[in-house]
């Protein structure tokens, strides 16, 4: 008889164990809440304009690499259409000044000379150290096997030495005062950014291995989506679980909104932590460090508001993202801000009608700011009209006549997020945090103590990244095998 699974949510970590579990001949049903497949992997349409939520730089691109290989095995490669912008991000003042990250290293470094000259070696220095990180990639170390990481053993001390400084102390290297205010935002306008993981970036996007899906995050979970079903998997969509079942310290199964249960042999959960923790589980499967854990949350939210326009303008000569430094500040969502983080897509044709563009704002925020407005629905909504607002009458100075051109606004908040996918972005969970908080870690899945034949998987298992959510989705699968005496299979065809 075959063994079954139930997995809690159809986000990348929860179909990634589905399609495993399938590959290993396990009976296997995906209870989602929302009716679309990916989690906070998504994107929506808003009057033929296509807006995204999540990705900004889809590793594994490149055939060969280690992440590649398990995109194959989830049936998003070769058949993913990947597109590979000119630029990794520019960097505007309001005088006209520019430093423009350019994926072709050549271009990048006479570039840069030229903009200033006396930062000449410093600059050399960057693009030798972005060269030498093209001959592998950190992030294809979340899927290799041990010899990958031997092979990495030459690479160590660059890797050592280039993340052990910040892109905002590194820019005090320099003396031109253009790039000293310029090199702090490289990485997704995040000053605290490891130099290293810019160079990563910049050398990933330089030789393929860093690139976008076209028509955006939803189309790479359906891709995903997609190999689970051909492998006989089943979803069931608009179905919420309320409950995780358990008898004897093991977990049996779940119990939907609507009543319904559901057994199975393993459950694992690709939902919330706090939710699958506290409301699923009731709160008897923790400890008093996971307690405190989440007692304190993080109110600060990278990346919280996603601030999107659709425009009746062609913005296909202009680079792919933008940090644009403001000719003053202004207060957005309650906080001082000096710089816009812009993404624009006209290098896909397929995120807007013809002639037409999307470009959305990207801004940190905090949560329990977005949580108190939520409790009055007219303060919010307004609060929401008046962040695109003010962010539009930003862009007008950038972009001319750019309010007039404006056909769609949609602004997403932590509340759009928690609404739709059910994560709270009052947390961040890193590798840090949760062996700080205590739970029983080993290899990339989540146990909670006491309970068993139960795993978490996902960001909030982990942390965040489309690769390793999906390495930790196959990595629950192997234990269960283990667990089961069966030999793993990770690269089954259809069935």
């Amino acid at each position: 008889m075959k063994k079954s699974l139930i997995i809690i949510g159809a986000g990348i970590g929860g179909l990634a164990a589905g399609c495993y579990a399938r590959m290993n001949d396990y009976e296997t049903t995906v209870f989602e809440m929302h009716n679309l497949p990916g989690g906070v992997c998504t994107s929506w349409k808003r009057k033929g304009y296509i807006f995204d939520g999540c990705i900004h730089h889809l590793a594994g691109c490149a055939p060969g690499s280690a992440i590649y290989g398990l995109w194959e095995e989830l049936g998003v490669m070769p058949g993913l259409n990947v597109l590979f912008p000119e630029d990794l991000v520019s960097v505007e003042e309001p005088g006209g000044k520019k430093l423009t990250l350019f994926v072709d290293l050549e271009k990048l470094e006479q570039h840069v000379k030229e903009l200033a000259s006396g930062d000449s070696k410093l600059v050399e220095q960057y693009v030798k150290a972005a060269s030498a990180f093209t001959r592998f990639n950190m992030l294809d170390l979340i899927a290799s096997n041990p010899e990958v990481w031997l092979r990495l053993i030459p690479s160590l001390p660059a890797i050592v030495k280039w993340n052990s400084i910040s892109l905002e102390k590194y820019a005090t290297r320099f003396s031109d005062p253009f790039l000293r205010k310029a090199i702090p935002t490289l990485q997704y306008d995040n000053p605290i950014a490891p130099v290293g993981v810019n160079l990563n970036m910049l050398a990933g996007c330089s030789n393929g291995y860093f690139g976008w899906p076209a028509g955006g995050s939803l189309e790479f979970a359906r891709s995903m989506e997609k190999r689970y079903l051909d492998l006989g998997g089943v979803i069931e969509y608009k179905s919420r679980v309320e409950k995780i079942l358990v008898e004897g310290d093991r977990a049996i199964g779940v119990r939907l909104a609507d009543g319904t249960e559901h057994r199975a042999g393993y459950v694992i959960s690709n939902a919330y932590g706090k939710t699958t923790i506290f409301d699923m589980l009731g709160g008897c499967y923790t400890s008093k460090s996971i307690r405190s854990f989440y007692d304190r949350p993080k109110d600060e939210v990278t990346m919280g508001i996603h601030v999107h326009f659709g425009l009746d303008r062609d913005l296909s000569d202009e680079p792919h993202a933008i940090v644009l430094f403001l000719e003053e500040a202004v207060e957005i969502a309650g906080q001082s801000r000096d710089r816009l983080d812009l993404e624009l897509f006209a290098f896909d044709p397929s995120m807007a009608p013809s002639g037409k563009s999307v470009l959305k704002a990207v801004l940190e925020t905090s949560y329990s700011y977005w949580r108190e407005l939520y409790g009055d629905r007219e303060r919010y909504k307004e609060e929401k009209s008046r962040v695109a607002d003010i962010v539009s009458g930003q862009l007008e100075r950038r972009f001319p006549c750019f309010k007039e051109q404006v056909e769609v606004v949609d602004v997403a908040t932590p509340m759009t997020t928690e609404r739709y996918t059910g994560n709270s972005c009052g947390f961040e969970i890193t590798p840090g945090h949760m062996l700080r908080a205590g739970f029983s870690k080993k290899g990339f899945r989540i146990r909670l103590p006491g309970l068993d034949n139960f795993y978490m998987v996902g960001q909030w298992a982990g942390f965040p990244s489309l690769p390793n959510v999906a390495v930790m989705g196959r990595t629950a699968i192997k234990m269960i095998c283990r667990r089961d005496g069966k030999r793993f299979v990770q690269n089954a065809g259809t069935s």
